[in-house]
């Protein structure tokens, strides 16, 4: 007889006593893979979402680069997503201003497209040196690793439209 029989005069036979399960956090949740944002070496996520809410982020082991491994970074992304200092508005300092002030998505986009357009007129070159070239070098454009193939063609593409030269990839630098 074990001491737990002996204290409370009960027996439990071997191999009766279960533990239930708890219900994993992602049950019913949608399952989608996903490339880490931080570097440029791409590593695959899965990401578990219900809704907008985002449960869960884990290592891929499909993924050919990482095979489910992940650094402290790309394994805490849900904690960067789920955290709830984390702006969800733009904010802006007007200049000679210390406070910064909440302003709408479209704000933002309509004013980055009215400076985009006023530098590209300002600096729009159609000839140098008797040759054409219809360039502006007045904006540059940085890429991110995050970016995958598709999304950095649409990206130069959109850039070329514009006239710009220059543009780089933070993966090259």
């Amino acid at each position: 007889m074990g001491t737990v029989a002996a204290v409370t005069g009960t027996t439990i036979a071997p191999g009766t006593a279960r533990a239930a399960p708890a219900p994993l956090k992602t049950d019913g949740a949608a399952r989608t893979t996903t490339v880490c944002p931080f570097c440029g070496v791409g590593c695959g996520q899965i990401a578990y979402t219900k809704g907008n809410e985002l449960l869960h982020i884990e290592g891929d082991p499909d993924h050919p680069i990482s095979e489910g491994t992940l650094c402290s970074k790309g394994a805490a992304l849900s904690q960067v997503t789920n955290n709830p200092r984390r702006l969800r508005q733009v904010m802006y300092r007007a200049p000679g201003s210390s406070k910064f002030e909440p302003r709408s998505w479209e704000w933002a986009y309509a004013r980055i497209a009215e400076r985009v357009k006023a530098t590209r007129d300002a600096s729009f070159q159609t000839k140098s040196g008797g040759r054409t070239v219809n360039r502006t070098e007045a904006i540059a454009c940085l890429g991110g690793a995050a970016l995958d193939n598709e999304e950095c063609y649409l990206l130069v593409k959109a850039m070329r439209m514009l006239g710009i030269t220059y543009i780089e990839h933070q993966a090259r630098i």
